[in-house]
C-alpha cells in the first residue's frame, strides 16, 4: 500500500495511477476518511487527557465537589468510548480503501488498458525454420508416452496432467539446473508450502481482488498459493532487519495452484494453463533505494534470461503496460518464449519491482545507518515454472522422427543428447 502521507500530498498522482491500472478506488473518500480518523484520534486523546486530569485532582478536591467531578469524568469517558466506536468503523473503512490503492507505476511503463499495450523491448534468438511439419507438444508427449493427459481427468478433472518416464525426469532436471544456477548467484534455496493464511495473500496484494483465483480450504481458514512469493513475503513480517542483513535473496520452490477463474476456453489443450504446477521463484528484500531495487530488477531479469538461453529457446522481453502489470507493481517485465505450434511468443516468466508497496502491507522493515526504521523494497521473478516451460522446450527441439534433442546444458543431467 501507499502511505497516507503520500496519498494526501500526491492525490492527483494516485488518481492517475488508479485510472492507468483500471483500479476502482475512491481517492476523495479515502482522504476524507483519513481526516475524520485523525480528528477522532485527536478528540479521543483530548477527552482522555481531560478525564485523567479530573481523576488526578479528585483526591485533593473538596468532598462537596467530588460528585460533580466524578460525573464529569464519567461523561468524558462515555464520550471517549463513543468516539472510539466511531473510530473503529472509520478506520476499518479507511484500511479497506487503502488496500485498493495501486502503486504509482514507473514513468517508462507503457500506458494502456491491458496486454495489447505491452511493448517488446528486445528479441533474443531466432525461431527455428523446420524442414518438416512440426508437432505441437501434445502430439509429442502422446507419441512418446511422456504424459497422461486423458486418464488423469477421471481423477482430478480438467486442466490436470500426469508426466511420465523421461519427461517426468526432465521436469526435475530443469528445476535442479535452475536451483544450481541461482545458488551460485548467492540465492538461498527454499522449499515453501503452498498453504497460507488469508493475511499472507493480503500482504502480497493478491487479496483483496483476486480471491476467485485461489483455492480455499474453508475449514482450516487457508488458501492454496499460486506462487512461492506469498510465503516468502511474510517470512520476515514484524521483524526489523539490520542493514547488514540486506539484501536477502531467496529462491523459493513450491507446488502452486490456480483456479484459472475467468479463463474458460483459453489454452485448454495440453500443458500451458493447468491448475497445479511447480515454480522456482526469485525473491529479493533490499533497502528502499530506487537505484538499488532497479539494479536488482535488472539482475533478476538477467537470471531468467540466462536460464532460457541455457534451454536454447528463442524469447522476447516485454515492458508490461500499466493496465496489465497489476495493482502493486512499480515495474514489470514479462519474458515470452517462442511456441512453434502457435506461431507466437507466450509468457513463461515475469519480473516485478514493487518498491515498498508490499512491505507496508506485510510490515517488512529495516534499520538504516542512522538507526531510522524504514520499509524495504521487494522484488520477485519467475526463474522457472513447469509444466509451462516444457511446451516451448519440447516444440523448439523436436526432431522429424518425434524425438526431442536436449539442450547441451541438460544433457549431462539427463544422461544423453535426446529425451
Amino acid at each position: 500500500m501507499l502511505s497516507l502521507t503520500f496519498i494526501r500530498e500526491n492525490a492527483e498522482a494516485v488518481r492517475t495511477a488508479a485510472a492507468q491500472k483500471n483500479a476502482v478506488v475512491d481517492v476523495d473518500r479515502l482522504i476524507e476518511l483519513d481526516g475524520e480518523v485523525r480528528s477522532l484520534k485527536s478528540r479521543i486523546d483530548e477527552l482522555r487527557r481531560q478525564r485523567n486530569e479530573i481523576s488526578a485532582s479528585f483526591k485533593t478536591a473538596d468532598p462537596s465537589e467530588r460528585p460533580a467531578l466524578g460525573a464529569k469524568a464519567k461523561a468524558f469517558g462515555a464520550e471517549a468510548a463513543e468516539a472510539e466506536t466511531a473510530l473503529t468503523g472509520k478506520s476499518d473503512e479507511l484500511n479497506a480503501l487503502l488496500l485498493r490503492v495501486p502503486n504509482i507505476p514507473w514513468s517508462g511503463a507503457p500506458v494502456g488498458p491491458d496486454e495489447s499495450a505491452n511493448v517488446v523491448v528486445r528479441t533474443e534468438g531466432t525461431p527455428r525454420q523446420f524442414e518438416f511439419e512440426p508437432r505441437d507438444h501434445v502430439a509429442l508427449v502422446e507419441m512418446n508416452d511422456w504424459a497422461d493427459l486423458g486418464r488423469i481427468t477421471q481423477v482430478s478433472g480438467s486442466r490436470q496432467y500426469c508426466l511420465k518416464g523421461r519427461l517426468a525426469l526432465l521436469e526435475q532436471a530443469l528445476m535442479f539446473h535452475a536451483q544450481q544456477k541461482l545458488a551460485a548467484e548467492g540465492f538461498t534455496l527454499m522449499t515453501v508450502p503452498a498453504l497460507a493464511r488469508p493475511q499472507a495473500f493480503v500482504a502480497t496484494g493478491h487479496f483483496p481482488g483476486h480471491e476467485e483465483e485461489a483455492y480455499q480450504i474453508e475449514k482450516d481458514d487457508l488458501y492454496l498459493a499460486g506462487t512461492g512469493e506469498i510465503a516468502l513475503t511474510s517470512l520476515h513480517t514484524g521483524e526489523i532487519l539490520d542493514a547488514a542483513q540486506l539484501p536477502i535473496l531467496y529462491a523459493g520452490y513450491s507446488p502452486c495452484f490456480r483456479r484459472e477463474a475467468g479463463s474458460a476456453g483459453r489454452d485448454v489443450r495440453g500443458l500451458l494453463r493447468v491448475h497445479q504446477f511447480y515454480k522456482l521463484e526469485q525473491y529479493v528484500l533490499c533497502e528502499d533505494d530506487d537505484e538499488v531495487s532497479a539494479a536488482w530488477h535488472k539482475r533478476l531479469l538477467a537470471n531468467a534470461e540466462g536460464l532460457l538461453q541455457d534451454l536454447e529457446i528463442p524469447y522476447q522481453v516485454v515492458e508490461t503496460s500499466t493496465g496489465d502489470m497489476g495493482l502493486g507493481k512499480f515495474r514489470m517485465n514479462d519474458i515470452e518464449s517462442w511456441v512453434p505450434s502457435l506461431g507466437k511468443y507466450r509468457e513463461t516468466h515475469s519480473c516485478s519491482t514493487l518498491h515498498d508497496w508490499q512491505a507496508r502491507r506485510a510490515n517488512l522493515r529495516w534499520r538504516d545507518g542512522d538507526r531510522k526504521v524504514r520499509f524495504v523494497h521487494t522484488l520477485n521473478n519467475t526463474a522457472l515454472a513447469s509444466p509451462r516451460i516444457l511446451v516451448p522446450l519440447l516444440e523448439n527441439h523436436q526432431q522429424e522422427d518425434g524425438r526431442v534433442r536436449l539442450p547441451e546444458a541438460l544433457q549431462g543431467l539427463m544422461g544423453g543428447e535426446y529425451l
